[in-house]
């Protein structure tokens, strides 16, 4: 039996909750996907994660390369003996670093060679390359090697990249010998209809387990943005998970689950939680400000982490202050919790057919009386208002 597995189980208008089966165990999506850059999500144990809600962790192949090394994790069971979670985790490809590391990198066609950000060695990426090291993390669900263009690019850019990506595509695959991980190909094309439609049209025939939506979230205005997330929903295949890296903006999911996207990642809760920040309904607040220091309430009220369970806004506020440890870890804590919240209210909503009526609500909330257009086109593009 296949052990990858993935079941649509309710739908509202194009929103959908769907089982994941992996080797690893089933999860529910839509999901959001807690980052541990380096096998780590910063400042949380592995026990805190499983009990808010986690499902799914991700960690980043270049960064691993780099240390402790692939051969190192393989040799200590892989990352779900040596970094002590044994649910499902996700690998990225190293191909986002193609974009962030752009002044350490040249790219060509056999792959991308880096200048390593800790020594300054050299590190050559391949596609072969990416696959190896990834079988040898062990995760359940790996990524083919692509490039994650920057944002603007001209559309000869886009193009030569998006045609190099499905090249790369078809190496990844031949260089892939694991049958217990999947691997997602991921659709670029920037914010051009044309072309971000040809890039998934083409990596869809690749008939692969899973598909992700690159190449968003780079600095694109947000009606661009979810405009090609909403063509990408369309074109990709309705029986499979589809994946937009790199969002995290509890609005941002709101709006993607609403078109069909069923898995997310993003450093957005826990970074913003080690500036200070906690995640509540109408944004986000900062514990940095005098106002929270003698505020006696949870960072949220009816929030069910431990960290509104117990402490006050004011003694969080007083460790952001006094630059404590624990402040930052509270506040990864809730804000995980809270995008977790957010995913589990969300797929009851899809269950009972109601998925519109939840986001109205939670826009209400978050935007007031001036619900951004954007947002409104999403919900429209998605069959919700």
């Amino acid at each position: 039996m296949d052990p990858f597995r993935f079941a649509i189980q309710a739908r509202s208008g194009r929103a959908r909750v769907g089982l994941l089966t992996t080797p690893h165990g089933r999860v529910e999506t839509p999901l959001f996907m807690p980052v541990g850059t380096a096998g780590s999500v910063k400042g949380l144990l592995p026990r805190d994660l499983q009990e808010i809600g986690s499902q799914v962790l991700l960690a980043n192949t270049y960064h691993l390369l780099l240390r402790p090394g692939p051969e190192r994790v393989r040799a200590l069971g892989g990352l779900h003996r040596f970094a002590g979670w044994d649910g499902p985790w996700l690998t990225d490809s190293g191909g986002f670093q193609v974009m962030s590391l752009g002044h350490l990198r040249r790219i060509d066609e056999e792959g991308v060679v880096f200048q390593s950000h800790l020594d300054g060695r050299l590190i050559k990426l391949t596609p072969e390359r990416s696959v190896a090291v990834q079988e040898a993390l062990g995760a359940d669900l790996i990524m083919a090697f692509d490039e994650c263009p920057p944002y603007p690019a001209s559309r000869d850019y886009l193009k030569a990249s998006l045609e190099r990506t499905l090249r790369w595509l078809e190496r990844s695959l031949k260089a892939k010998t694991r049958p217990d991980q999947a691997l997602f190909g991921i659709a670029q094309g920037g914010t051009d209809p044309g072309l971000r439609a040809l890039s998934t049209r083409e990596t869809v025939r690749f008939d692969l387990p899973g598909y992700a939506i690159g190449g968003l979230a780079v600095g694109e205005p947000k009606e661009a943005m979810f405009r090609m997330v909403a063509l990408s929903t369309e074109l990709l295949p309705e029986t499979k998970p589809r994946y937009l890296m790199g969002v995290g903006h509890p609005e941002d999911l709101v709006a993607a689950m609403g078109l069909g996207v069923d898995l997310f990642d993003c450093v957005y809760p826990t970074r913003t939680a080690r500036f200070g920040s906690a995640l509540v309904p109408e944004g986000r607040i900062n514990l940095k400000n005098a106002q929270y220091l003698e505020d006696k309430r949870p960072l949220e009220e009816g929030c069910d982490c431990y960290a509104c369970q117990t402490f006050s806004r004011a003694y969080i506020a007083h460790l952001v202050r006094a630059r404590e440890m624990l402040g930052g870890i509270l506040l990864s804590l809730h804000n995980l919790r809270f995008l977790h919240r957010l995913t589990e209210r969300a797929r009851e909503a899809i269950r009972q057919g109601s998925y519109g009526a939840f986001a109205r609500e939670f826009a209400e909330r978050r935007f007031g009386e001036e619900i951004p257009p954007w947002f409104r086109e999403a919900m429209a593009a998605g069959g919700h208002w």
